[in-house]
């Protein structure tokens, strides 16, 4: 069973199952996922079940994606703030990590155990800065933080 277990003193017991990305202004621009990124995403996907959501505006996620054991959901309802909200509770909100930067990812980015909003290329919606538990200015260091898992016991302790 993919997991990852962290005990955050005055914070939470986590045990982390589920990783939810955006796609565009997270791990892509302008629909090219981040060259960067590609070896931490490939080792996650070993340790966590990766979720990559996304409304897809450019129509490159699948092709982008294509090499990783992951799992795409492209919205398409009228309204993605709850679309991806109801997403996260569907597998289980006490159990995922949730990475964004737009105002439609305020609402699971407070309903996950973790969120990290990211300031990235697009910048991040102020909506979505106040409603994370962490703030990271690139999506490689947010990954990090689950590759590293000191570094978010550091960063979330009390």
């Amino acid at each position: 069973m993919k997991h990852i277990n962290i005990e955050i003193p005055h914070f939470k017991a986590l045990d982390l199952r589920d990783l939810v990305l955006d796609y565009n202004g997270t791990l892509a621009k302008d629909g090219v996922l981040k060259v960067e990124i590609q070896e931490r995403l490939k080792t996650l996907c070993e340790v966590l079940n990766v979720h990559v959501i996304t409304s897809d505006t450019f129509g490159s996620v699948q092709s982008q994606l294509k090499d990783f054991n992951l799992k795409i959901k492209v919205l398409h309802s009228d309204n993605h703030t709850l679309e991806k909200a109801l997403y996260v509770k569907e597998l289980g909100a006490e159990s995922c990590i949730t990475v964004g930067n737009g105002s439609n990812d305020v609402q699971m980015l407070q309903d996950a155990a973790v969120s990290i909003a990211l300031i990235g290329d697009e910048g991040c919606s102020t909506k979505a800065l106040i409603n994370s538990n962490i703030v990271c200015k690139e999506i490689a260091d947010a990954l990090d933080l689950l590759l590293n898992k000191n570094r978010l016991i550091a960063t979330l302790r009390e």
